[in-house]
This record gives C-alpha cells, sequence and structure tokens, in this order.
C-alpha cells in the first residue's frame, strides 16, 4: 500500500507537469485549483526532501563517529534534527478536511437573553474582525441586523486568506471549531442593580463555495426584493434594495440587505447560499461531516454551549476540551490563537488516533 507521503510526492509531481501544459490554463477555474493544491503540497514534499537529506547526513556521521569521537556532537545534532522535521511533517500527514484549506463564510445570531445577547453577538464579531486583521485575512460584511443598542441579531461576514494557507490553517481550518453556542456571564448594560445574568449566541462557520462546487439552477430561486428594515439612512430605506433568495428543491432562505445595491446584496445572498448548500451536500454525503456540522450551533439554547465568557472572573472556558484561561479581555481582543491551537491539537489527536 502506497504511504501518505509518498502519494502527496506523487501528487505534487503530477500536478507540475499539468501545470506545465498550456492547454490547462484554458480552465481557469482548474488552474486555479490546482494551483492552489501545488502550493498546499510544497512544504510536506521540501519537509520531505530535508528529511531525506538529514537520514543519510545521520547515517555517514554515525559512521564517522565510529572512527572519530569528535563527530559525536554532530550525530546528536543531526539526530535532534531529524526528530522535529518528524514532528512537523507529522501533522501535515494527519487526516484533514478537504475544506480546511477554504475560505469561511461566519454568522453570528443572538438567541436567549435578548438586547444582551445582542450586544454578546457584537462582541463576537468583533473579536472575530480583530482576529482575522491579526491574521492578516480580509473580511466583508455580508449581512447584518443591527439592535437598538448597537449590537446585532444577526450578522454574516465573509473571510478570505490572503494566498495559500498550509494544512489546517486556512480561513475555515482555524475558525470551524468557533461552530457552536457560545454563553456570556456579566452584569448587563441594561442590568440597574448589578446583577449578572446569562445569555447566549451562536457561531456557524461554513466553508465558502466556490461556482465550480455548487450548479445553482437558476430556476430553482425564487427571488423576492423588499424594502431594509434596519439602519443605513434615508436612501437605503427609501428604496426596495433588500434580497431574499429561496433555494425551492431545500428550502434554505438567505436574505441581505446590507448594501445599497440590489445587486450587491443578490450577490451577497449567492455566496451565502452557495456555502450553506456546500455544507448540506457535505452532511449527505459523508457521515463524518454530519458530526463535525451537527456539533455546531442548532439552537440559540444556553445549555449547547461550546464555551462560556465569564466577566467577573476575566475567564474564558472551552468545554469541549477542558480549556480555561484567564485572559478574557485578550481573547476578545482576538488573542484567540492559543484556544484555537489548543482545540485543533486536540482534533489533531484524534485524527491520528482514528487513522491507520
Amino acid at each position: 500500500m502506497t504511504s501518505p507521503l509518498a502519494s502527496m510526492i506523487a501528487e505534487h509531481a503530477d500536478i507540475e507537469k499539468r501545470l506545465a501544459d498550456p492547454d490547462l490554463h484554458n480552465d481557469p477555474s482548474v488552474a486555479r485549483e490546482l494551483t492552489r493544491r501545488y502550493a498546499e503540497l510544497a512544504t510536506p514534499v521540501d519537509l520531505a526532501r530535508q528529511l531525506e537529506s538529514v537520514e543519510g547526513d545521520l547515517e555517514a556521521a554515525r559512521e564517522l563517529a565510529e572512527q572519530d569521537v569528535s563527530f559525536r556532537d554532530e550525530v546528536v545534532a543531526l539526530e535532534e534534527s531529524l526528530v522535529e522535521l518528524n514532528g512537523r511533517l507529522r501533522a501535515y500527514l494527519v487526516p484533514v478536511d478537504p475544506d480546511d484549506s477554504r475560505d469561511a463564510i461566519l454568522e453570528v445570531k443572538a438567541g436567549a437573553g435578548g438586547e444582551e445577547s445582542a450586544l454578546f453577538a457584537g462582541d463576537l464579531l468583533r473579536m472575530y474582525l480583530r482576529y482575522a486583521e491579526r491574521r492578516g485575512w480580509r473580511t466583508q460584511v455580508l449581512d447584518a441586523n443591527p439592535s437598538d443598542l448597537g449590537g446585532y441579531r444577526d450578522v454574516s461576514v465573509a473571510v478570505k486568506a490572503r494566498g495559500s494557507a498550509a494544512p489546517g490553517h486556512g480561513v475555515f481550518g482555524r475558525l470551524r471549531f468557533e461552530g457552536g453556542v457560545h454563553r456570556v456571564q456579566r452584569v448587563p448594560v441594561t442590568e440597574s442593580a448589578g446583577r449578572i445574568h446569562t445569555s447566549a449566541a451562536g457561531v456557524l462557520v461554513l466553508p465558502e463555495a466556490a461556482d465550480v462546487d455548487v450548479e445553482v439552477d437558476p430556476n430553482d430561486l425564487r427571488i423576492d426584493v423588499f424594502r431594509s428594515s434596519g439602519p443605513g439612512g434615508q436612501s437605503v430605506n427609501t428604496t426596495d434594495s433588500a434580497v431574499r433568495i429561496t433555494h425551492l428543491p431545500t428550502g434554505v432562505v438567505v436574505s441581505c440587505q446590507n448594501e445599497k445595491s440590489q445587486l450587491q446584496n443578490k450577490e451577497s445572498a449567492m455566496r451565502i447560499l452557495r456555502a450553506r448548500l456546500l455544507a448540506a451536500a457535505r452532511e449527505k454525503a459523508d457521515s463524518e461531516a454530519a458530526a463535525a456540522r451537527a456539533s455546531q450551533v442548532r439552537t440559540v439554547d444556553r445549555s449547547e454551549k461550546i464555551r462560556t465568557y465569564n466577566f467577573p472572573e476575566n475567564r474564558i472556558s472551552d468545554h469541549r476540551i477542558n480549556y480555561k484561561a484567564h485572559n478574557l479581555e485578550q481573547v476578545l481582543d482576538g488573542d484567540l490563537d492559543s484556544l484555537i491551537d489548543a482545540l485543533t491539537e486536540a482534533d489533531q489527536a484524534t485524527r491520528m488516533a482514528g487513522s491507520p
């Protein structure tokens, strides 16, 4: 049986040959996908070559050390390098979700807790926008339904990486574990007696679908236009710029009213629709994907929490991996890497345990 590493090296070589064929670029979508995959494979292939070179050097150094003790330090250094390279390469050989290198659409919805929940949804949105800024990602608010006090009843954001990412380090690969119910414990701004309240907001993370991933028949769509209802100025509320798209075969409904242009709202709604249809197709085709999505938010109920943000104790707790840290302010400012790294490592350990 061919090893995963040998398969990656062979795939890298095959893509290199295909990219050299001028005719390939007659189909830009295929060329883009192959270029992305080629870049994705570049690091593990390079690590494999380094590993082979170090193994050769180590064998030679050991032979020389038998004749001359001065080579023993070189043997130790090469053995340490071998361990380090093996560790780095192993991360690339862990089975990964093929969607991990994709961009993502992130949705935040207020839940139990009324206006306080909407304010917390706004806090989560700002946290993810700041995290994206730290990672050098681009963000675009596709649709937003603000609340009266400056929070959000619901908001959808597209998050895109700049360039290719290593496996597990694409936008979806980094944000996928954020899907679920987030609970907050704090004194709301609306609370005059200073009592601590508990409320919740739901986060849903979807891999963004390309046109080639999901074919949408225009005849399967019902498109309605209506007047925007949220804040946005006089001109927004006097034109039928908001768009609602219904995918008739599945019943999926997406509404967008964030832009003044009906065309822009339609384009944003189609991006969200494709992402939802892709996720639904993954669920149907792959039971593992269905289980992963089921772990995300179903109903914004405090009892289904994945994480708690406790303001009085300055504590953040992720209940899936028993993670606790007292740096709530930094986390809400977008310092999420330590938490996401812990979730990723736990997931990798599970995948490694289940791989042959």
